[in-house]
């Protein structure tokens, strides 16, 4: 059995089950490590080794935390939220505008999505952010939160897919084409957005899919959860809505400029405590709890990277893909479905397609060109196959930026309600599509 596999189908059985994601990681990277030659002492090394390369990532989530709190604390949220629930709790309320404000809700959320990998570059900070206000909206209009679980997946990955700005500018133009060339595909950087539509076309029905059918039906949340997790009722004044934008200018700025959420958010405190919003003596509470609603997600990602740097330890992912060669023969079609499912079962334990695009390019281009596949086929076959990682992985930021602001009550499971939704709708598209498009290309 390879390790990869093993590893990868063990996680996801583990999760399933509901057992812990980090104890699953854990657990199926040592079983992994073991299965591929590593010997037990040295798979725990090469975990413990592998775990710093997600230090960042988890204080990135605490330091958003903490600036998602605050402004929460300023009571900007709850202005938004109270004048969408105004829009719906009218004594006009029919079912005619109850569907426009769904549609309303649903647009602006995927617009945040949308803008958070381009025209504001923000990832997934604006979840925590922008969600648990609108939690009560959603119990209101019994909205099923794995439809918007689908809406922010889909956002946060068809767009670095197709757009080659922002953060699809790294992936396109950076990541993508540099590691394509680099292995001997001649084609050009403007070519690939064209590449990538069809699987990301098939993202599109996936979505529609999931929002008209999976999940059109209503579905009832505790509203007494909902209120128990929001923050205490106050008085919310003029002076600390506007201080609150400012602080989220500047640390947007901040971040944009420096690159760094950490910078951007710590920026964002303290021009809450300069505006009197936050004391200086509950920036300790503030912290506590920031690293309660994300400190976990964090722990996911540094898992993550242990469990990633295992599976390169095992040099497993290498006899996959040639173990795949020797049952494909000439069928080329067959030979882009495999390489496609191989490229799921690696970039799901990873979690990250930026990550996994110089591991899947460095095999799969000399395989795919030897299958005789175009150059477009190919880099088709090497985008979709790195973002498969993201739309359905237990691990990825697409899926643990939605659950961090839709469990904002405990009343949205990670892996039933985030994970099993996006994997279905849209990790089977991107590999139907990421087919056809190796095929007509």
């Amino acid at each position: 059995m390879n390790a990869v596999v093993v590893a990868v189908l063990l996680m996801v059985g583990l999760s399933l089950v509901r057992v812990n994601i980090v104890i699953a990681l854990l657990l199926s990277a040592l079983v992994g490590g073991v299965v591929g030659g590593l010997p037990l002492l040295e798979t725990v090394n090469v975990f413990t080794q592998g775990l710093g390369g997600g230090a960042a990532i988890a204080l990135n989530y605490a330091m958003l935390g903490a600036f998602a709190v605050t402004i929460s604390k300023s009571g900007i949220t709850d202005v938004l939220a109270n004048k969408v629930i105004t829009q719906i709790s009218g004594k006009d309320a029919s079912v005619g505008s109850t569907i426009w404000v769904k549609s309303i809700l649903f647009g602006v959320i995927l617009l945040a999505a949308i803008s958070s990998q381009n025209i504001v570059p923000v990832h997934i900070a604006f979840i925590p952010i922008l969600i648990p206000p609108l939690l009560h909206v959603m119990a209101q209009l019994k909205l099923d939160r794995r439809a918007v679980a689908c809406i922010l997946t889909f956002g946060l990955t068809s767009t670095y897919m197709l757009l080659p700005v922002g953060f699809g500018k790294i992936f396109l133009n950076t990541l993508l084409y540099n590691n394509l060339v680099d292995n001997g595909v001649n084609i050009q950087v403007d070519q690939l957005p064209l590449v990538m539509a069809i699987p990301v076309f098939g993202m599109l029905l996936g979505l529609l899919f999931a929002l008209f059918v999976s999940y059109r039906g209503k579905r009832e949340y505790s509203l007494d959860k909902i209120l128990a997790s929001e923050p205490e009722n106050h008085t919310v004044q003029t002076k600390h809505l506007w201080v609150a934008g400012v602080a989220i200018v500047s640390a947007l700025s901040l971040q944009l400029i420096t690159d760094s959420v950490i910078i951007g958010s710590l920026a964002g405190l303290i021009v809450f405590v300069l505006g009197g919003v936050l004391k200086v003596e509950e920036t300790q509470d503030v912290f506590t709890k920031g690293v309660y609603m994300m400190g976990v997600f964090g722990f996911i990602m540094i898992s993550a990277a242990g469990f990633a740097e295992v599976m390169k330890a095992t040099h497993a992912i290498n006899s996959l893909v040639l173990t795949t060669t020797d049952l494909v023969g000439d069928n080329k079609v067959l030979a882009a479905f495999l390489m496609l499912l191989t490229g799921l079962l690696v970039t799901m334990g990873i979690g990250s397609s930026f990550s996994t695009i110089p591991i899947i390019a460095s095999i799969y281009v000399p395989l795919a060109l030897g299958f005789g596949f175009s150059p477009l086929a190919t880099a088709a076959l090497v985008g979709t196959a790195a973002a498969l990682g993201d739309a359905g992985s237990p691990a990825s930021d697409s899926t643990l930026g939605p659950t961090s602001g839709l469990n904002a009550d405990g009343q949205h499971d990670h892996i039933w309600d985030t994970v099993v939704p996006t994997f279905l709708h849209y990790n089977i598209p991107l590999v139907i599509f990421g087919v056809i498009a190796a095929m007509v290309l």
